[in-house]
Parts: C-alpha cells; sequence; structure tokens
C-alpha cells in the first residue's frame, strides 16, 4: 500500500521560507515512469498545482511559484521537500503531496493529469 506523508512547520511568519516534507512509503520516488507532485489548496478555494519532481529528479514548476519554489528529494530517505522563499500571508493553504505518472519522449517529460495516491495534506499557516 503506497502512503505519502507531509510534514511541516504548521506556521510560518511572512518573507520567511516554508519548507515541507512528503514521506513515501510503500514505493519508491525513483521508480521509472513516476513522478511526485506537490499541491496546495488556499482556504476558500480549488487546487493549485505548484510542482513536480520525476524519477530520475528533474523538477518542474507552476510558472507562478518557479521564482519562489524548489522542489528535491532524498533517495535514501525516500523523501521529498517544497521550499518556498518570501512568503505571504496569500501561501496560507493545505498542502499536499501526490503521484502522477510521466512518460520522457522526444527530450521531454509528459505528465498524467490523474493522482493515484495523495497524502493527506499538512496546514500552513503564513502570519506574524
Amino acid at each position: 500500500q503506497v502512503q505519502l506523508r507531509e510534514s511541516g512547520p504548521g506556521l510560518v511568519k511572512p518573507s520567511q521560507t516554508l519548507s515541507l516534507t512528503c514521506t513515501v512509503s510503500g514505493a519508491s520516488t525513483t521508480t521509472t515512469n513516476y513522478a511526485w507532485s506537490w499541491i496546495r489548496q488556499p482556504p476558500g478555494k480549488g487546487l493549485e498545482w505548484m510542482g513536480v519532481i520525476t524519477y530520475d529528479g528533474s523538477p518542474w514548476y507552476n510558472p507562478s511559484h518557479k521564482s519562489r519554489a524548489s522542489i528535491s528529494r532524498n533517495t535514501s530517505k525516500n523523501q521529498l521537500s517544497l521550499h518556498l522563499s518570501s512568503v505571504t500571508p496569500e501561501d496560507t493553504a493545505v498542502y499536499f503531496c501526490a503521484r502522477t505518472t510521466t512518460t520522457y519522449y522526444g527530450g521531454r517529460y509528459y505528465f498524467g493529469h490523474e493522482y493515484d495516491y495523495w497524502g493527506q495534506g499538512t496546514q500552513v499557516t503564513v502570519s506574524s
């Protein structure tokens, strides 16, 4: 059974960097043709895709967040990380990690539009 579990600070002050971890069990983050996404949901709003890291460690970002977001992984711990710098109250949201599929073809990655496993989410509030 694949399980994802997000963890993080809960409360972050404006202008600081938010750091979240997603711990994966029951699957490897290096398994070919899978990718691992970070998705958030601000209060009262829909889901927003932040970015993804592929099975071979290539990160891709939502252009809206590319300048502030960084996604990485620790293969020895089977963990993913999201770092979001210079946070504002607008970054307040529930943050999720989720698994999707990916194919590398013709020099680029193609990502699936569905997610088969999600974490339970972690609430992050940006406030002074």
